[in-house]
């Protein structure tokens, strides 16, 4: 099947199903092309949470394919790819984050919503990169706070409450291939380009970056300023969305090697296999995903 036809194919599936498909920044061009919705984490919880549809096609990992399925469990939510993981959700476990509370049993837990279900239900709130510092901010009155799974977003967040977060040493191994010569030799490259990073990345490189941001506040960013050419330092999957929306500017990657392979899993066609099949369904049990939703809908209304 051409991809033409592949892709009006999708399109009369998705309308046969009632299906919406949402797709994650890092996705592949041509998924983010057929997507309903591109967005980062947060975007994507509040459209999965309000959609007016019976299925979701969710092109991401399988931690955003959960929180759909906790956020709306009347919906069928797919997973194109059923082994599209992501390897920081898999550095912590449930068990884990219950005996780091049981030797703090003051702190309140917020975890990065790249964490598994099991993980959101043992926490007190969720995040994004995106809304990190707010939903901190709501925990001021905590004495200690627990942060997991990703050791760099915590880190960037506590230095900007003047605090210190009990951390869980968890990290993304994609924005850990960037390196502090790779920004300095892109500066060097385009020295009038202003250098913007995502909060994963590794303290140095944030320490010289001129702008920490998640991805889609990286889109709104290049949107509203007057700059021509911006340096990017995260999976090198939001050029698409940068490029796509700003055509009359340059976007250059700190590396080429910030390839998520977890994220490029997803196809067009199989996205067109998990419409036509109804494959593959992401459910969580009732109990998790009741505690989980707490965190999860605390998340969004902080955010």
């Amino acid at each position: 099947m051409t991809e033409r036809k592949l892709i009006d194919s999708i399109n009369e599936l998705r309308q046969q199903r009632d299906a919406v498909i949402l797709a994650h920044n890092y996705e592949l061009d041509e998924v983010q092309a057929i997507a309903d919705f591109a967005g980062d984490s947060l975007e994507l919880s509040r459209k999965a949470a309000t959609v007016d549809a019976k299925v979701v096609v969710f092109c991401g990992v399988h931690f955003m394919a959960e929180t759909a399925a906790v956020l709306s469990p009347e919906k069928t939510v797919l997973l194109p790819a059923r082994d599209a993981g992501c390897p920081m959700a898999d550095m912590i476990t449930g068990g884990q984050l219950r005996a780091l509370k049981a030797e703090h049993p003051d702190a309140a837990v917020i975890c990065y919503v790249n964490s598994s279900a099991e993980v959101k239900a043992e926490s007190d709130c969720c995040c994004t990169s995106a809304n990190a510092l707010e939903v901190a901010k709501a925990f001021a009155h905590a004495p200690e706070i627990i942060f997991v799974p990703d050791k760099n977003l915590g880190g960037h967040v506590a230095s900007l409450l003047g605090r210190t977060f009990i951390p869980w040493e968890g990290y993304c191994h994609v924005h850990q291939l960037m390196t502090a010569d790779d920004v300095h030799k892109a500066r060097k490259a385009h020295p009038n380009a202003p250098v913007m990073v995502h909060p994963e990345c590794a303290p140095d490189i944030r320490a010289l970056a001129d702008h920490i941001l998640s991805t889609g506040q990286m889109c709104r960013f290049a949107q509203a300023d007057d700059a021509r050419q911006y340096i990017v330092g995260t999976e090198i999957g939001i050029l698409y969305r940068l490029e796509t929306e700003n055509p009359e500017k340059s976007f250059f990657p700190v590396s080429t090697k910030a390839v998520c392979e977890d994220m490029k899993k997803i196809t067009l066609e199989n996205v067109h296999a998990a419409l036509r099949d109804m494959k593959h369904r992401i459910t969580v049990p009732d109990e998790i995903a009741k505690r989980a939703k707490h965190a999860i809908t605390r998340m969004i209304e902080l955010g």
